[in-house]
């Protein structure tokens, strides 16, 4: 990987890490990882253990019972269809990891169903959705060409984001979702209620596994990965050594140290198959998605009554026009000032993080 990101990097002058990045990322830059990065350094501890403390003293109480694979696959369909997915161009299955794959004509989204856990195959199949409406709403006049193709892993990321994290767990989307719990999941009591449900949506907790992490932790994990990879490209953190500074780096960061290297290190696959600069693609997806949510909220002052009504055309039409049906005709920062008035910052996503977090829930 040393060898590729020199030879790539010779050859379109840019750094090494940078030729990395801009594989996934293109249009990104490590210059501008940092700024972004800096930013969410200052303010994620802190806001971090004031959530904890807030939502320690309103904890919800626990959704018990088993929720059968069928119900749980009825609800998702539901609520997917009124996100917009076309069941006649798409289905949804089943598999050990979510993913999304298709091409224009024919979309498929996968998820994993918990019997114990009514929320993660649900919010598993919309993070998805996120992703196969985005390859959907490129532009059909530009199909094959890669002018019509997606501007990189940070803007497919802010889209299953913006659906999972920034639309549905929130409270308008929980006064839509209660009704269907009851219908498909035949549940009722005070743990159903709407106040129990969002507090279950957004609970903060420090935890070693990336996949297993809050959105509010979730940007830790990935800023780790992010200093510990540019080190070992440089040739400053050597390979073996890597587990010890993984382990001090993130319990320094969050307070918790992994048992062992597969809670630690190996918990990932990317750099074993060689994916260097993929992992900042994650939090910047965050960060865009953050940005779009608060444009998006200003031109539709209406769009929380809408979501409570199951409504999200509008989600929809605003996205074709500002994000999806520009295809890759637009550099992805350029994409982001004409969607939303604005260069590319945290701004948007802490203010919506400190509105959301350290709010009574």
């Amino acid at each position: 990987m040393r060898d590729k990101a020199a030879l790539l990097g010779q050859a379109r002058g840019l750094a090494p890490y940078d030729a990395l990045v801009d594989g996934f990322t293109p249009g990104v830059s490590a210059a501008d990882i940092d700024t972004i990065f800096k930013a969410l350094s200052r303010k994620l501890p802190g806001l971090i253990n004031e959530a904890i403390e807030v939502q320690a003293a309103h904890a919800p109480a626990p959704l018990t019972g088993k929720f059968s694979v069928s119900r749980q696959r009825s609800l998702a369909v539901d609520v997917l269809k009124a996100l917009g997915f076309p069941f006649d161009r798409g289905r949804l299955d089943e598999s050990e990891h979510p993913f999304t794959e298709g091409v224009p004509g024919d979309i498929r989204v996968t998820t994993r169903f918990d019997l114990n856990d009514p929320f993660s195959g649900l919010l598993g199949a919309v993070h998805e959705t996120g992703h196969a409406m985005y390859d959907l709403g490129l532009p059909l006049k530009w199909r094959d060409q890669p002018v019509g193709r997606d501007r990189g892993l940070a803007l497919e990321e802010s889209q299953s984001l913006l659906f999972e994290m920034n639309l549905c767990r929130s409270r308008s989307f929980v006064r839509y979702l209660r009704p269907l719990l009851e219908k498909y999941l035949q549940v009722s009591g005070p743990e159903w209620q709407e106040a129990n449900l969002y507090r279950q949506l957004i609970r903060v907790r420090r935890s070693c596994i990336r996949m297993d992490a809050d959105e509010l932790t979730y940007p830790v994990h990935i800023m780790l990965r992010y200093e510990l990879e540019k080190k070992i490209l440089e040739g400053s953190l050597p390979v073996a050594d890597l587990p010890q500074a993984w382990n001090d780096n993130l319990e320094q960061r969050l307070n918790i140290r992994p048992a062992n290297d597969v809670e630690g290190c190996l918990q990932d696959i990317h750099w074993a198959v060689g994916h260097f600069g993929y992992f900042p693609s994650y939090a910047l997806g965050a960060v865009i998605a953050g940005q779009l949510n608060e444009a998006m909220r200003a031109a539709r002052p209406s769009l929380d009554e809408e979501i409570a009504a199951g409504q999200f055309g509008g989600v929809m039409d605003w996205l074709r026009d500002n994000v999806h049906g520009i295809g890759a005709r637009l550099p992805v920062q350029e994409l982001i000032k004409q969607a939303t008035g604005k260069p590319l910052t945290a701004a948007a996503y802490l203010r919506y993080l400190e509105a959301k977090y350290l709010e009574i829930p």
